[in-house]
């Protein structure tokens, strides 16, 4: 069990309290290399599992021949599709691909090429690696399906929930003055965490211990006891650290039930990191997209219609959807909507999350589309914006809880000197070098689902605050040592914050930007609660110094217990808890609904509320909102795009610790640099395999890539949102810098390119 204590003051006092710019207080653990990751962890009896994977795309397993493995050196146990061990189901959430297997190709069938087939478990890594490439699979190979562009791929499956539809797009289209009708592509994304994804898992009788980590410890926990069918507190699961996850890491995987199927096999704790190349089909990323966008608008850019079809790549084995519409549907007001969405089965591993899943897409779609229009028509593409701009949520008809995009496109504008842009294409230039200025806008919506927190007062005067909740690098052990440190009126240095662990109390998934918001909220009521028992206790205490005084509240401040007016007595926490001989003062607080509240299975509670509540439920539409601002540089001569200046403007509501907020607003638009002109899987239609599975051949963004970036706050606090004000943060910031870089490329080439990422041949 970690905790995390700040060491001393970052920067000036109020540094402590929440909105204050303190540094990570897990910073100063990763730099000198005391942070343990999960496969870091050095546990007595320890042996080493490795996998082998399909090297077909379609077939059918007819044998393992395992028998020279199985007399290697060193070799405990090897696991095919005739001894694993079978599993239960488990259960599915949110409408995402359920982690329940098949583990081993059961049975048999081999829907895609880099599926798990069999297991060695030996002594040491290298005895097991070595044992593992003497395994000898036979398949009875069949047709395969590579990818979109494969002629059997077809048009794929309709999703019914992605239709939406407002007026009468098809005939408002038809009779608009000007239309455009173009399609757009993203190519298939990795996550690519510099952690690869590993676990050990360890049984004792029938209690099990995982160090894997976790996005959701709570999920994947309850995941395990449902495979094993085991109670959910016989699963501890133990992650403190993530190296981080971008969506990868929130649910169990197959390769985790195979480790801790051989572990409880063997009676002896496995541990199984899944390689560099394994990690592009042990889980799956971003799937590939694709969608055709029909804008009718007035001679003036006023829009009358959108008419969207999109499809999005699946797997033989489950349904991943992205959602195509998710931007197109509210980001403008146009009277007449319709959008639609096929799924195409391909022979692939399932897709899964990867940071802001559908918005993504969506975004580069209808921002570039936008983009489009606005020359068709000859209006500044800022303008355009603006011109169309949604007053209210155009699809659900509510209003907005808080739209600070307007005054986000007024301030990346200002900042970044759009009024000096030349219109022309092709008419901005620095010798070989053509210049080129884009702006793109992006949303992202605020996810609620349960939380809890425990907060603690100690008898020293410090508190600790505990939850099963994660830090990835968004900053959790920070801001809520910073919450509980404002409510409870002592130093930052005097909160020590648990995480990452199954034991500690409930905690939803770090996913769908909600995280921050949901668990300030609970250790914020739950502060109070400790905060208001402490209180009683010097009011009410034969023991008090406080007790024959005439007052009837007490304040907090700097660890200090005092009257109202500074009056004496005055009394450190510390000494007035060894005053009347109190060892703590705790309180465990949660976010669920009044009427769920106090039943005998609160775990139970949280599973079946798990799923994230919509951003349109309480009569508000509640989303955070961007606007990026793209100066790109292409060489005349070779093609090659660099992104030379970026403004982003975004409204995340409240920032709880605006250094670690921009910190992540800049994480996800490097990320979105990267995926306009780096990103892509390439898949060999021949045998249907990823190619460029490593990061040496998957290329993703590096320092050398990246300007400076420059990101603006124009947020306020939304109470709507949350309890404390703040919005969505992490996911926002990727949404819409594809479609800018995009448009800032066609402005300085006037040629404009509709699928990812933008490369020199698609330029020249």
């Amino acid at each position: 069990m970690t905790f995390i204590t700040p060491k001393a003051k970052h920067g000036d006092a109020s540094d402590g309290n929440l909105g204050g710019r303190l540094s990570r207080l897990d910073g100063p653990a990763k730099i000198t290399g005391s942070a343990t990751y999960a496969a870091e962890h050095q546990i007595d009896g320890l042996v080493y599992a490795v996998t082998v994977q399909s090297t077909i795309a379609a077939g059918v397993v007819t044998s393992v021949d395992a028998s020279a493995a199985e007399a290697s050196p060193g070799v405990l146990l090897v696991l095919t599709p005739d001894n694993i061990m079978p599993l239960k189901s488990a259960t599915t959430w949110a409408g995402t691909p359920g982690p329940e297997g098949p583990f081993l190709a059961l049975p048999r069938i081999v829907s895609f090429n880099g599926q798990h087939i069999a297991a060695v478990v030996a002594e040491t890594l290298e005895q097991a690696t070595a044992a593992a490439a003497l395994i000898r699979v036979t398949y009875e190979e069949k047709a395969h399906v590579y990818g979109l562009d494969d002629p059997k791929a077809g048009e794929g499956v309709p999703i019914d929930r992605m239709t939406m539809s407002r007026g009468d797009a098809v005939k408002a289209l038809a009779e608009a003055p000007v239309r455009i009708e173009q399609e757009y592509r993203t190519p298939r994304e990795y996550n690519v965490a510099i952690e690869p994804h590993g676990i050990i898992a360890r049984w004792e009788a029938d209690s099990l211990t995982l160090w894997e980590p976790s996005q959701w410890i709570d999920g994947m926990a309850r995941s395990y006891a449902e495979w094993f069918d085991i109670p959910f507190e016989n699963v501890r699961m133990i992650s403190p650290y993530i190296g981080g996850g971008f969506g990868s890491k929130a649910l169990s995987l197959p390769h985790g039930a195979v480790a801790a199927i051989a572990a409880r096999m063997l009676g002896k704790p496995v541990k199984l990191v899944v390689t560099r190349p394994q990690t592009f089909t042990a889980y799956g990323g971003r799937p590939a997209t694709r969608q055709t966008l029909a804008l009718g608008a007035t001679r003036e850019g006023k829009l009358l219609s959108i008419v969207q079809h999109g499809v999005n790549e699946t797997s033989m084995l489950g349904v991943a959807v992205e959602p195509l519409g998710s931007v197109t549907a509210i980001m403008y007001a146009v009277p007449n909507f319709s959008s639609r969405q096929n799924i195409i089965p391909l022979n692939t591993v399932t897709p899964g999350a990867l940071r802001a899943p559908g918005e993504n897409p969506s975004a580069f779609g209808i921002e570039s589309a936008i983009d489009e229009l606005a020359y068709e028509v000859g209006i500044d593409p800022l303008q355009i914006r603006l011109l169309n701009y949604a007053e209210e949520d155009p699809q659900a008809k509510i209003p907005w809880s808080t739209r600070r995009l307007r005054e986000a496109f007024a301030a990346g504008a200002e900042a970044f000197g759009w009024s000096k842009r030349s219109p022309a294409p092709r008419s901005m230039r620095e010798g070989k070098q053509l210049i080129g200025w884009g702006v793109a806008a992006g949303t992202y919506p605020v996810r609620r689902t349960p939380g809890e927190a425990l907060v603690r007062i100690l008898a020293d005067g410090t508190a600790e605050v505990a939850s099963s909740s994660i830090d990835m690098g968004q900053g959790t052990y920070t801001i809520l040592a910073q919450t509980a440190a404002e409510v409870l009126g002592i130093p930052v240095e005097q909160v020590r914050v648990k995480l990452g662990d199954s034991a500690l109390p409930r905690a939803p998934v770090a996913g769908g930007s909600q995280l921050a918001n949901l668990m300030t909220g609970a250790v914020h009521k739950a502060a109070h609660a400790a905060r208001d028992e402490l209180i009683g206790l010097a009011l009410n205490h034969p023991g008090s110094p406080f007790l024959d005084q005439q007052t009837n509240t007490l304040t907090i401040a700097d660890g200090v217990i005092s009257t109202p007016r500074s009056e004496q007595p005055s009394i450190s926490i510390a000494d007035f808890m060894r005053v009347i001989g109190q060892e703590k003062v705790e309180a465990l607080r949660d976010t669920l609904p009044e009427d769920k509240k106090n039943t005998q299975d609160r775990y139970n509670n949280f599973t079946t509320m798990m799923a994230m509540k919509p951003p349109t439920e309480g009569g508000y539409s509640l989303h955070s909102w961007c606007a990026h601002f793209v100066e790109v540089r292409v060489d005349e001569d070779f093609g090659t795009v660099r992104v030379s200046r970026m403004v982003s403007a975004l409204d995340s509501g409240r920032l709880y610790n605006p250094k670690l907020a921009e910190s992540q607003w800049r994480g996800g638009i490097i990320m979105g640099i990267g995926q306009a002109l780096l990103e892509e899987g390439v898949v060999d239609p021949r045998y249907a395999r990823v190619i460029n599975n490593n990061l040496g051949d998957y290329l993703v963004a590096t320092n050398a890539d990246i300007p400076d970036l420059q990101v603006i706050s124009v947020g306020i606090p939304d109470h709507h949102a949350s309890v404390l004000g703040g919005k969505a943060v992490g996911e926002l910031p990727i949404v819409g810098v594809a479609p800018a870089i995009a448009n800032a490329v066609f402005h300085a080439t006037g040629k404009r390119i509709r699928d990812l990422p933008i490369t020199l041949d698609k330029l020249l």
